[in-house]
């Protein structure tokens, strides 16, 4: 079976009407082997915040050093998403072999006339997946209400109702007494029940977690009145402190932590407050660990700021009280015009959620690719009932989104809301990447299909005409229904993935550069968001400059040495423990000797050092890092070359920019929530790399479907991170972590493929120098100094903008060798391209 297959399978099971209860789902689990039962669960229930405080609680458990499931819905791009170990999607393969398992079961109970639907069925997928991935924890946001929630299945150790209004009322109940009842039966028996619930819903709490023994636990939010005084913990909201974080401060009995956030808005304050009072009861009560993992809780579609000029802002908002805390929200926002894109599902209460918006001055409602949604006319003549606004029925959610940030200036403000899932369409905008492919043969070509999820028919008819460019990317259904028309006509060759609409569509394109041009020009006014599609194709090809969501790209006045070829960076390690020099150059005076002879050689950047990450390294504490550093930055800063400091802590990057540094090597990539921060106020060049853990776990075994795709949709949304946070994208360097949670096969795999991190529209370091992957061509962990030269050398030729490595000379050398053949003309490094003849 392969993927595309399994997925279809299951998208299927949505044919099938919701059931509250959790007998069907206890058997399909009973036939799997009972997964679940050997696996520590939480719970986490609400009407409002259940997602934001599950992945609160996951972020805060991992900063913990736990391994920790997270299980969520809905998806953006694909159903992986909502199943997460240690942060990271769900496998195909896993999907698939979990399909293989339950499919025949399934298809028997259906049989029966007693089919199990879609929610139920990817439920028992997380619990099956989190058993075989050996977690130490998993997560699970309660899909609706709780008591016959399908994620019920489980006995939870520990449990929260985030708050209760009306919602879902004809499966729930009519009164928010009713819908509390049935939240609150996810308390755990003789555990611990955590809930920022107020009133007759909270009363009703702890009448039901009393009748199960559960000890309950109380968070007061901002907005709680007189009866706060009486809670186990208090979060207050201090505001914004940038388009991206808020400050809360969270108090407790004895205790009290004050940290950044990245989520905006009051009600996000309450979220923390009730994420903490969980983990608590999960032992968690060091409050750095506690304030760090609720700093790097991203969670998208949350009130989350895209751009600033003008402020672009995407909330999956999706009913009344949700739409209200989005208006509390905006207004901690300076803007002078409104512009609205809205989108919802037919069930909703639209009236309502008008009016608990603020007015704006344009309205552009939208549908996203789902039965579910309502007409975009409907939801049209409710904002002109409910406001005196310019009002545009619209189509998708892209084309939408275009028009609205089309007319807005730069002071405005536009806001796209009403559900999750036009959220997800809306952020393709960002995050759509275009990777390019290169193929040595026929053979190659089918594989890559293959990965994309074609069917085989297809692979058959576009096999044989992918040739000149081939890309591949992500599109909605629709849009590649009207893709592969576009292209027949163009002439290029288009394999589209056999997933039905639940996912994004993969695509595969090939053909000439005038195949290209003629397709993007026919897809530009095509409507169904189609234009964005095609101003990241002729980016990629080569036809435009343009960045991913059509905007021209931003440049900085700065020129750097991997603008015009590919750099050297020369590794200075001050350490005593470094895996290949460790001890070397520990010495203040030898370090100074080695950067000289490094610049003397020919190096272009000095990447300076204080903390080893080769696998078992201990953490060196911030001011013996400084320590180490900063005499050497100072000594060397004058030198015919730039500096950068190697560190995955931001207070050692800072001392390390004001000793001279002019560029951030982070091997963590951003965890360090202040990293990004100090990048962007400092507008210094970052360099992001993907890595599984820093320091390296030693035999750690790391799922990948295909390491370079893996690696670059994981990066993806690290660059976004860093651009969100004021980081120019050229500025954001990408390091594909060679040797960080990847077999020697998967390093080799990625330098060969360096090409397709064009799809990222960064530079791309590599860092190969002599590590433990050259142990499979023959030469020693730790010391491999051919492989290593030779490893620059294609690295160059691939693609690098820049090589890290330790010995200097030799890989300068390889690296002119490299730019000489790509460009035997133009080559003149050393000053004597025709110079004279060899003798």
């Amino acid at each position: 079976m392969r993927y595309y297959e399994a997925a279809n399978f299951l998208f299927d099971l949505r044919r099938f009407q919701v059931k509250p209860g959790t007998e069907s789902v206890r058997d399909l689990l009973a036939h799997l082997g009972d997964p679940h039962e050997g696996v520590d669960f939480v719970q986490v229930a609400g009407t409002n915040g259940k997602g934001s405080v599950a992945r609160m609680v996951e972020s805060v458990l991992r900063e913990d050093g736990r391994r920790v499931g997270l299980y969520t819905s809905p998806h953006f791009e694909n159903l992986r998403e909502r199943v997460r170990v240690d942060g990271r999607a769900v496998p195909r393969s896993e999907v698939t072999a979990f399909v293989e398992a339950a499919k025949p079961w399934l298809v028997e109970r259906a049989a029966d006339g007693e089919p199990l639907t879609f929610f139920e069925v990817v439920t028992a997928l997380a619990l099956w997946r989190f058993d075989r991935a050996g977690v130490d924890v998993a997560v699970l946001e309660v899909g609706m209400g709780g008591e016959f929630d399908a994620t019920s299945v489980v006995d939870p150790v520990a449990a929260a109702v985030t708050n209760v209004s009306l919602e879902h009322t004809a499966v729930l109940g009519d009164t928010v007494e009713e819908i509390a009842r049935t939240k609150a039966k996810v308390a755990p028996a003789g555990g611990p029940l955590v809930t920022a619930t107020d009133g007759a819903a909270l009363a009703t709490v702890r009448e039901v977690a009393g009748d199960r023994g559960s000890n309950v636990v109380t968070v007061a939010g901002p907005d709680a009145g007189p009866p706060a005084k009486e809670a186990d913990l208090s979060a207050t909201y201090e505001g914004a402190v940038s388009p991206q974080e808020s400050l809360v401060a969270l108090v407790g009995d004895g205790w009290a932590v004050e940290t950044r956030v990245p989520l905006l808005g009051a009600y996000q304050a309450t979220n923390a407050g009730v994420a903490a009072a969980l983990v608590r009861e999960l032992g968690v009560t060091d409050g750095p660990t506690l304030a760090r993992g609720l700093r790097n809780a991203h969670w998208p579609g949350r009130f989350e700021v895209m751009r600033t000029d003008p402020l672009v802002v995407l909330d999956g908002a999706h009913n009344p009280a949700a739409c209200e805390t989005l208006a509390e929200t905006l207004a901690e926002f300076e803007y002078d015009d409104l512009h609205l894109v809205f989108g919802a599902m037919h069930d909703k209460d639209h009236d309502e959620m008008a009016a608990a918006l603020p007015a704006a001055d344009t309205v552009y409602t939208c549908a996203p690719t789902l039965d579910r949604a309502e007409d975009p006319e409907v939801l049209a003549r409710v904002f002109e009932r409910a406001w005196d606004a310019d009002v545009t029925a619209g189509g998708s959610v892209a084309d939408a989104l275009a028009e609205a940030r089309a007319v807005a200036d730069a002071d405005d403000c536009v806001l796209l809301t009403g559900s999750l899932f036009c959220v997800a369409e809306a952020r393709t905008a960002w995050t759509r990447q275009v990777v390019p492919k290169s193929f040595p043969d026929e053979r190659a070509v089918r594989a890559a299909l293959a990965d994309a999820n074609v069917p085989d028919d297809e692979v058959d008819e576009t096999a044989a005409e992918a040739v000149h460019e081939t890309v591949k990317t992500g599109v909605s259904e629709t849009q590649a229904t009207h893709l592969r028309r576009e292209a027949a006509r163009a002439g290029v060759a288009c394999g589209v993935s056999g997933v039905g609409g639940g996912e994004l569509a993969e695509v595969v394109l090939s053909g000439s550069h005038a195949e290209f041009a003629a397709l993007v020009d026919a897809l530009a006014d095509r409507g169904h968001g189609l234009s964005g599609v095609a101003a990241d194709l002729r980016e990629r090809v080569g036809l435009a400059d343009t960045v991913g969501d059509g905007a021209p790209t931003a440049t900085t006045s700065t020129t750097y040495p991997w603008d015009d070829g590919t750099a050297v960076m020369g590794i200075l390690n001050v350490t005593p423990d470094s895996f290949h020099d460790g001890g070397e150059f520990f010495d203040e005076a030898d370090a100074l000797a080695q950067a000289e002879a490094l610049v003397d050689a020919g190096v272009d950047i000095i990447d300076v050092g204080g903390e080893s990450t080769r696998p078992g390294a201990d953490e060196v504490p911030v001011d013996e890092e400084i320590a180490r550093i900063v005499p050497v930055i100072e000594a060397v800063a004058d030198a015919d070359a730039l500096i950068s400091v190697d560190t995955r802590k931001a207070a050692v990057a800072k001392a390390a920019l004001d000793a001279g540094a002019d560029v951030l090597n982070d091997v963590t990539g951003l965890a360090d929530p202040e990293m990004r921060f100090v990048a962007a106020d400092r507008d210094v060049p970052v360099i992001v790399m993907h890595s599984i853990d820093a320091p390296v776990v030693p035999d750690k075994e790391v799922e990948y479907d295909d390491v370079v795709e893996d690696v670059i949709a994981e990066l993806g949304e690290r660059v976004l991170l860093a651009e969100k946070a004021g980081i120019l994208r050229e500025n954001v360097i990408v390091d594909p972590g060679l040797g960080f949670g990847k077999t020697p096969r998967e390093n080799f795999e990625l330098l060969g493929r360096l090409g397709e991190f064009e799809a990222l529209g960064c530079p791309v370091l590599v860092g190969h120098s002599h590590k433990s992957m050259f142990a499979l061509t023959g030469e020693a962990p730790g010391d491999a100094p051919n492989g290593t030269v030779a490893a620059t050398a294609l690295a160059a030729a691939n693609g690098a903008d820049i090589v890290r490595v330790h010995d200097a000379a030799e890989n300068v050398a390889a690296v002119r060798v490299a730019s000489a053949v790509a460009d035997p003309e133009g080559f003149d490094a050393v000053g004597g391209a025709e110079s004279g003849d060899d003798a």
